[in-house]
Order: C-alpha cells, then sequence, then structure tokens
C-alpha cells in the first residue's frame, strides 16, 4: 500500500469510527458503497472557481446529515475568501502539497500528511502554495455544504458582492473579508 493510499485510509476510518459512535451504523439504514478516484458521489462533479475538482465523497445524505466529505484536487495557488461556518466544523487532511490556513487570525503552514480543525464560529481561510495540491476535508455536521458547492458551480455568470453574500448567509456561512495571498 502506498503512502498516500494509507493516509487517505486513515482520514476516512476516522469517518467511520465518528458514524459508528453515532449510532448510525447499528441503524441499518445505510448500504456500503465506494467512489470511485475521480468522481463525485451521485455522478456529481465540481469545479472550485472553474478549475480545480471539489467532489462530495460521502454525502450528509449518507450520515444522515452528521458529517460530509470532500476531496478537493488544486490546479492552481488559490483559496477561499476568509469566512467563518455558524454551525460546521471543518477537518482538513492536506494529503498532497502546502497550505497556509488562517484560523482566528492565527497563520498556520500545513504540508503534506498534516491535518487542521477548524472550529465553527471562528474565521478561517487558506491558500495553496503549491502548483498542485490535495485537500480531504470533514464538515461536521454536513449542514448546506453540498447545496453551497452546487450553487456557485452551476452559477452561469460571474456572481456580485451582493449574491456571494446571500449565497453564503443561505448556507450557514458568511464571507469576512478577503483571502490570504502568495507571499
Amino acid at each position: 500500500m502506498e503512502r498516500k493510499e494509507f493516509l487517505f485510509s486513515s482520514v476516512s476510518m476516522a469517518a467511520i469510527l465518528t458514524l459508528s459512535k453515532t449510532g448510525l451504523a447499528q441503524m441499518g439504514v445505510r448500504d456500503p458503497f465506494v467512489v470511485r478516484a475521480g468522481k463525485g458521489r451521485f455522478g456529481e462533479s465540481f469545479l472550485y472557481k472553474g478549475k480545480n475538482p471539489n467532489d462530495i465523497k460521502i454525502s450528509g445524505k449518507d450520515t444522515n446529515g452528521q458529517l460530509a466529505m470532500f476531496e478537493y484536487i488544486g490546479f492552481e495557488q488559490t483559496g477561499p475568501s476568509l469566512h467563518v461556518h455558524f454551525d460546521q466544523d471543518e477537518i482538513f487532511y492536506v494529503a498532497e502539497g502546502n497550505y497556509k490556513f488562517s484560523v482566528g487570525g492565527k497563520l498556520m503552514e500545513l504540508t503534506t500528511g498534516d491535518t487542521i480543525f477548524l472550529p465553527r464560529n471562528i474565521p478561517h481561510t487558506w491558500i495553496q502554495r503549491t502548483d498542485f495540491g490535495k485537500l480531504i476535508y470533514f464538515v461536521q455536521p454536513a449542514g448546506k455544504a453540498e447545496d453551497f458547492f452546487r450553487t456557485m458551480n452551476n452559477l452561469d455568470h460571474k456572481p456580485s458582492k451582493a449574491e456571494i453574500d446571500k449565497i453564503h448567509k443561505e448556507c450557514g456561512m458568511k464571507v469576512i473579508g478577503p483571502g490570504l495571498t502568495i507571499d
């Protein structure tokens, strides 16, 4: 087993353990499933900023809303605006590349194999510092994360600031300011 596969399996196991502790595994309401590499759950694929795959791997529909898991593949040095989630925590695992995160005003450098926990109600952002990168991340509870990415992905125009703010608000988030820049 390659190191990347082992690390990905380890991160995925954390999600499974979380689900088993919430009792979902005992409810018998879920069947096992596989989401293949390069694919999104339910056949959906989203492009972040029109270029970077950001696919649902485990949906909130699969977990009774307990969590959602995404795989982000970055082909450029970019990241989101400074924002806050009011009802969700996030966990990011760096599968490849180097990233800078800002969480509550604290800057942290992460590289392949590192994990960061982003508590709800704390403004945060990140930027990919390498030409290629890959993140595995969990949103807990799932909330409207999938709706957010679906809505943004399906826009056929560049949204105004007012439209971006509205979409964030509808999905339990708020844009606080600009994202990070490459130093």
